[in-house]
């Protein structure tokens, strides 16, 4: 009988800790959280009753394995599919796709630039900022370092910057 206390305590602690990482992928309100920590308890006064040492023992490793369990939880939770729509809200996938559209826009827009003239707003030695057609864009020099006020021409893009020249 006494064997069978020892073998409960630490089968019912290991199903504590389980419970837990099941409540980082399972939506339930911690519910699973609260029987989690019931079976723990449970867990621990079995062990107690087998002995005071033993019990110390479960006491401690409720103590460790339950913060380790819930950090882990927390690192993981934002990477799981229902972390993502808490956090991003309903229709994740909608804003995905907006996002993308905007990145193609913005894209077209650069690409329209090309051989568009403007002004080199600061140095560019290579990089800077310059102004084309009213807007402000960062702009790699696409050769010679170009100076502030020169006049420049847009010969392509490269990821998020203008590639420019200054206007022979």
């Amino acid at each position: 009988m006494t064997q069978e206390l020892l073998f409960w305590g630490v089968a019912l602690i290991a199903a504590a800790a389980l419970l837990l990482v099941i409540e980082v992928f399972v939506p339930s309100g911690g519910i699973i959280a609260i029987v989690s920590a019931v079976v723990a308890i449970a867990g621990v006064v079995s062990l107690f009753r087998y002995d005071a040492t033993w019990g110390m023992i479960g006491v401690l490793s409720v103590m460790v394995i339950a913060p380790l369990v819930l950090g882990f939880g927390l690192k993981v939770w934002p990477n799981t599919p229902i972390g993502r729509a808490m956090m991003h809200g309903p229709g994740g996938e909608e804003a995905e796709q907006r996002r993308v559209e905007q990145e193609r826009l913005a894209s077209a827009e650069a690409d329209a630039l090309i051989g568009a003239e403007g002004e080199a707003l600061t140095d560019l030695h290579p990089s800077g900022t310059v102004r084309v057609d009213g807007t402000r864009h960062d702009a790699l020099s696409d050769g010679a370092w170009i100076d502030r006020g020169a006049t420049i021409v847009v010969v392509g893009r490269s990821l998020n910057d203008l590639r420019v020249r200054a206007k022979a």
